[in-house]
This record gives C-alpha cells, sequence and structure tokens, in this order.
C-alpha cells in the first residue's frame, strides 16, 4: 500500500505544477491582448483557452489523485486542513468556470473594450493563482485548525 501511496502522491504533485505552472505565461498574454490586432488575438485567445483547458483537466487528475490518497493514506475524511481544503477547491472550481470562459467570448463581440476586458482577466489569473496557492499551503502544511 505504502508504494500505491508515493505512486499517487508524485501524481497529485504533477497534476499541481501542471494546473498552477501555466497561468504564470498568462500574463504577459494579458499585457499583448491590449494592443494585438485581430489575428494576433486570436491567437493569443487560442493559447489561453488551451491553458485554462489544461489547467481544468489536470484540475481532474488532481482531485481523483487526491481522493485515492484519502483512501489508502493516512488522512481521513474529517482531517480539518483536508476538509478547507476541498471547500477552497469548491470555490475555485466555481470561479475558473464562471471567470475566464465568458470574458474570453467577449473579445469576440462587436465594440469590446479590449483595455476592459485585458484587465478583467488579469484580475482573474491573480485571483485563481491565489485560490490555488492557498489549497497548497494547506496540503504541504496541514495546519491544526480545530
Amino acid at each position: 500500500m505504502d508504494f500505491l501511496y508515493r505512486i499517487l502522491l508524485y501524481i497529485h504533485i504533477l497534476s499541481v505544477i501542471v494546473s498552477i505552472g501555466p497561468f504564470f505565461i498568462l500574463f504577459p498574454i494579458v499585457k499583448r491582448l491590449r494592443t494585438a490586432g485581430e489575428t494576433e488575438m486570436n491567437a493569443h485567445l487560442g493559447t489561453f483557452r488551451f491553458i485554462v483547458r489544461l489547467a481544468k483537466h489536470s484540475g481532474h487528475v488532481l482531485v481523483v489523485s487526491g481522493i485515492l490518497m484519502v483512501l489508502t493514506g493516512p488522512w481521513t475524511w474529517g482531517t480539518p486542513w483536508l476538509l478547507t481544503t476541498l471547500v477552497i477547491l469548491f470555490c475555485s472550481l466555481l470561479f475558473l468556470a464562471r471567470a475566464f470562459s465568458p470574458t474570453l467570448r467577449k473579445f469576440n463581440e462587436e465594440g469590446h473594450d479590449k483595455e476592459a476586458l485585458a484587465k478583467k482577466l488579469n484580475k482573474a489569473v491573480w485571483i485563481y493563482i491565489l485560490l490555488l496557492m492557498v489549497m497548497l499551503w494547506f496540503m504541504v502544511v496541514k495546519p491544526y485548525l480545530w
């Protein structure tokens, strides 16, 4: 069982890296969206969509590996840091679903304000990274909460 847990832990950590890392690439892309022409903007939006999709799918691996780790490891579902992480995870899923796709679609609408949309995307990226980093802190530190 120890070997299985170690493999799951490796998969879990790898999926965290894949779900957080690419978001840092988005900052220069958002900056370029403010002044991009039509074809350049479509290329940047495609990259942005790909990164959000990649984070979403690596998040699925993250959740499944996390569930399997709880089932095979020393932690229980009642562990305070785990419950707190799950609450933040649920909030980040809601945020991910609402923060990026609707804003990215607005870039294709007539008369859109590139500056305002880019500012909104930049803020959303920072919020999402912050949520992910808080979850990461809970998973690494495993603080005693109650």
